[in-house]
């Protein structure tokens, strides 16, 4: 003798599965940033005490300076390189890469533009000097090194 209403159990309801996906849809649409450029020089940034985060990094312009990537050395031979964007350069291309970078920037964000870095701990320091020198000549007067934070014991 069977109950009456004992028919098994209900199939799972599917209805809240499409709202589920698009929630995590939406969520990585959000979240994932765009790799904007390739790195072209490989480089392992110097270790420093003292570090401080980039407040606004979108504000950031990066210079790499370090030796071609290995599929890169053939052409490029292993001597340090300075990348702008996605292109070896040299530092006669600075004054032009910082004019391009700030006419990126809305007039309030220019005063506020930093150009980043980021070298090799074995680059000699005559390149960064030569960077230097020419950041100065195209008025890019906030300059920071890129660096990994070391406790300082060794």
């Amino acid at each position: 003798m069977k109950k009456k209403g004992d028919k098994g159990t209900p199939a799972i309801s599917t209805a809240s599965l499409p709202d589920v996906i698009f929630m995590i849809l939406f969520f990585f649409m959000v979240s994932t940033t765009m790799r904007e450029q390739d790195i072209l020089v490989k480089f392992t940034l110097p270790e420093a005490t003292e570090v401080q985060k980039l407040e606004k990094k979108a504000l950031a312009s990066y210079i790499y300076i370090g030796q071609p990537i290995p599929s890169l050395q053939s052409k490029f031979g292993t001597a340090p390189r300075i990348q702008l964007n996605d292109s070896y350069k040299t530092t006669q291309d600075i004054l032009e890469f910082v004019a391009s970078e700030r006419d990126k920037l809305s007039e309030n964000d220019r005063l506020q533009m930093t150009i980043a870095i980021k070298a090799d701990h074995m680059t000699r320091m005559g390149i960064i000097t030569d960077v230097k020198q020419e950041l100065r000549r195209a008025n890019a007067l906030k300059v920071s090194y890129a660096a990994q934070k070391t406790l300082g014991y060794n």
